[in-house]
């Protein structure tokens, strides 16, 4: 495993960080639920093979993925690793509510302190309300109780509020939404440089768009195996190659995509890339701007719909079929396959999902459009 300073802290990440966002899931009945062995599994071989750094949330899988981490880290890994969680910062109505969450996660990690505590998903009105709590001087009882060990946040906001955040605490890590299709999104590349110029380490999550990325549509596929390479690798080595970043999370389902990520990681370093390389990232990303029309990851922070509408589902279905070129199969899946009530139709316009969109998605606007082009006339 390669390993890389993490900003001004005396310790060094591994290149691959292990993201429990997309926990292998099994059915139990109706019900979606993660699957404990399998994943317990792949989080204990990748610290087996070097990761030292795992990622979790307080509402990833409907709250069960801390409480799976925490069983994972067992029998002595936890020791072997740093711990990073995040606050719902959508939840908190009053101070006390910080002890409240963070209490929870401890036990959920079944652990007496967290190494990076992280504001989860910081925009303008999180950010507002978080300074309105008082949430640093809170952090700083909590850091001197021994509970967390550095604040941290993670970001989906734009440019120029990610400076005002950074100058606004002594921050250890901030974790952003980055990759060679987002380098003007959100922090992006001047906010990954800033931070690294405050000696603050950044942490990427979405390194392959939501899986996006992995899954390209074929006009792009051919780009990438007439050059002998494979996309999920380039992506990922794409970063690597930047001395600005600390750490890549990857949100691994499969066994098959730990030991990937983690053959890939083992190859990776600052300034590994070609010249023939990186013009090879721009040819696809060029390509991919004239395919794609709605930038979203799938992380399902606009649910639920108070209508019942099934936002990056439907999403989902348009982008692929206008990146495939073929509409016809994605319309089938939206009348056939797909509950009235969930299709873009119903919804009304109410807007609570934009608030939560971290790609800031105009969510509104795009769901009679959806409707539009996928319903049999």
């Amino acid at each position: 495993m390669q390993y890389r300073q993490f900003g001004r802290l005396d310790w060094k990440v591994s290149a691959l960080g292990f993201g429990a966002m997309r926990l292998p899931t099994i059915k139990e009945g109706e019900k979606t639920v993660i699957d404990e062995t399998q994943a317990i599994a792949m989080i204990r071989d990748a610290i087996d093979q070097g990761v030292n750094y795992v990622d979790t949330a307080y509402p990833y899988h409907e709250g069960q993925s801390e409480v799976v981490v925490g069983k994972a880290l067992r029998d002595g890994y936890r020791d072997k690793v740093k711990v990073a969680t995040k606050m719902p910062c959508w939840l908190v109505t009053k101070p006390e509510d910080f002890d409240t969450f963070l209490n929870e996660q401890l036990a959920k990690l079944q652990t007496d302190h967290i190494d990076f505590y992280l504001l989860h998903a910081v925009w303008e009105e999180r950010w507002e309300l978080m300074n309105k709590m008082n949430v640093f001087a809170w952090a700083e009882k909590a850091k001197s109780d021994g509970r967390i060990g550095h604040l941290c946040f993670s970001y989906h906001a734009g440019p120029a509020l990610f400076k005002e955040v950074i100058d606004a605490y002594d921050w250890t890590m901030c974790q952003i939404q980055y990759n060679f299709m987002n380098e003007e999104v959100q922090a992006g590349t001047k906010g990954l440089e800033y931070a690294a110029q405050k000696g603050i380490a950044t942490v990427i999550m979405e390194p392959l768009l939501g899986g996006l990325i992995a899954r390209p549509p074929k006009v792009i596929q051919n780009i990438w195996e007439e050059a002998g390479k494979q996309p999920v690798d380039m992506a990922l080595q794409w970063l690597w190659n930047k001395p600005e970043v600390s750490t890549v999370l990857s949100g691994m389902s499969t066994p098959e995509q730990v030991q990937q990520n983690l053959d890939s990681a083992n190859r990776s370093g600052v300034g590994t890339l070609a010249a023939s390389d990186l013009d090879l990232v721009t040819r696809v990303r060029d390509r991919y701007r004239e395919l794609q029309a709605i930038p979203c990851t799938k992380c399902q922070y606009c649910l639920p719909c108070p209508a019942g509408v099934n936002i990056p589902r439907n999403f989902e279905m348009y982008n692929e079929g206008v990146a495939y070129g073929d509409l016809q199969l994605s319309k089938a899946l939206y009348n056939w396959h797909f509950q009235e009530k969930e299709r873009a139709k119903s919804c009304v316009a109410c807007k609570v999902c934009e608030t939560k969109c971290p790609q800031q998605i105009p969510i509104s606007e795009w769901m009679p459009k959806v409707h539009a082009s996928l319903v049999f006339q």
